[in-house]
Formats: C-alpha cells, sequence, structure tokens
C-alpha cells in the first residue's frame, strides 16, 4: 500500500476506465484514471456536467463496477470482489451523501438516520439525534421527508451519512440545496471528518467549496485535468463568497 509523509493511501484506483452503451453508442465516463486518496484527506472534485464526477465517485464507492483497471481499498481490490463482499464494502466502508437525498419517504428524519447506523453496524457509530441536533435539525427529528424542505431532507441525508462511522465519506453536491450559514455548517462538519482522518470526497459544481479542500481533482471528459492543492491557496470557509 502506498505511503506518503506518514500518512497510508487508503484508496488507489489503477487505470480506470467505466464505459456505458447508451442506445447503441459507447459513452466512456471514466477514462484510464489513476490517483491515490491518502487516510484523512479532504478532496474535492470539479468538472463540469457529463465529465465523470458522480461516476468516479460511485466507482470508488463500488455502486459501479469499473470496465477495465482496478479499484484497491485498504489494500484489497474491490474490482475484483463478489457481491456479497461489495455489500459488506459499502455498509462497513463507505458513507453515502446522495445528490438526490434518497430518504425513505414513511420514515422520520430521525428513523432516517437511525436506519443508517443500523445497517452498519459499527460499534462506534454516533447518536441519531446529536447528529441531526448537529446538522440544525434538533427541532424536526419526527418529521417526515414531504414535510421537510429540499434543504433540511439534505441535512437529513448529511446526518444519515456522518452517523455511520464509517472512514469514506463521499458527498455528491452536499451543499447543493443550502444557504450560505447551513452550507458552512455543513462544511465544517465535514472537515471535522477529515481531521478525525476519515477519507472525505466531495463532488461539487461550486469552485468556491473546492478552496477549503486540501486537494482538488478537475476532470474533463472522463479524465483527470489537473489534480493538486487549491490554485489560490487553502481558504477558510469564512473567506468563502457563494
Amino acid at each position: 500500500m502506498t505511503q506518503s509523509n506518514g500518512a497510508k493511501a487508503v484508496i488507489e484506483l489503477e487505470r480506470v476506465t467505466k464505459s456505458y452503451v447508451v442506445g447503441g453508442t459507447e459513452v466512456i465516463a471514466l477514462n484510464d484514471v489513476t490517483l491515490s486518496i491518502m487516510e484523512g484527506e479532504f478532496v474535492s472534485v470539479l468538472g463540469p456536467s457529463g465529465s465523470g464526477k458522480t461516476t468516479l465517485l460511485n466507482t470508488i464507492g463500488a455502486l459501479d463496477s469499473p470496465t477495465s483497471g482496478t479499484v484497491t481499498v485498504d489494500g484489497d481490490d474491490i474490482s475484483k470482489s463478489s457481491r456479497k463482499a461489495l455489500f459488506e464494502f459499502r455498509r462497513r466502508s463507505v458513507s453515502f451523501v446522495f445528490q438526490s437525498f434518497n430518504l425513505f419517504p414513511g420514515l422520520t428524519a430521525l428513523e432516517n438516520v437511525q436506519f443508517g447506523v443500523d445497517v452498519s453496524g459499527r460499534k462506534d457509530k454516533a447518536d441519531a439525534r446529536e447528529v441531526l441536533s448537529k446538522v440544525g435539525l434538533g427541532e424536526r427529528v419526527d418529521h417526515f421527508p414531504h414535510e421537510l424542505s429540499g434543504g433540511e431532507q439534505q441535512r437529513v441525508a448529511i446526518a444519515r451519512a456522518l452517523a455511520t462511522g464509517n472512514p469514506i465519506v463521499l458527498a455528491d453536491e452536499p451543499t447543493g440545496e443550502l444557504d450560505f450559514v447551513t452550507g458552512a455548517q455543513i462544511l465544517v462538519l465535514l472537515q471535522e471528518q477529515a481531521a478525525e482522518g476519515k477519507v472525505v470526497i466531495v463532488v461539487t459544481h461550486n469552485r468556491e467549496i473546492s478552496r477549503i479542500t486540501d486537494r482538488v481533482i478537475q476532470l474533463s471528459s472522463g479524465r483527470i485535468a489537473s489534480d493538486g492543492p487549491p490554485a489560490e491557496g487553502r481558504a477558510k470557509i469564512s473567506d468563502l463568497a457563494w
């Protein structure tokens, strides 16, 4: 497993390509992508629509399998794992924040978060009610998704991901429905996750958000166009101009 400055590489992609056939035409979503992500690293992924951002996230999280290449997490090649092993990997290792929220409509906010906690099966899981309070929903725990605004639903989805205690957090546009104050609150929580040693990867169209991450990966047509620290230097959340 690759090591750098005392930190280990948690996620390693080696020449990963992912293609689909749409209407008889092959579409290449990821094209020969190679990268390593270290423990405790807070990474943002930028790029225009169709550049492969969500596919990259889904491939790392084992929701998609690569057409070719390898995806290694903690030394295990998950691109060759069985369906049962991939289910266990997602359950125990990865917390997803989906752009579409994916909340259960028949469960309250508290029950949605508790479901994620229970599925993870981790002993170090957080208290669901406490995490909802951290995202500003302490007074909305008994509300169902249809009784919540889009921004509130997004915060429930974020709370569910953070409450699992899983070591990899994958977030697809986690602040897309949020105002500046609430979005900043969520970014602080994500920074805290990375500070605890977790890998946090955020897909965003907002270049301002990328300024607070350790590393910015820019995708273009499924390839890595650039990869490094924020060009202007790392900023504080209070410096962002949304």
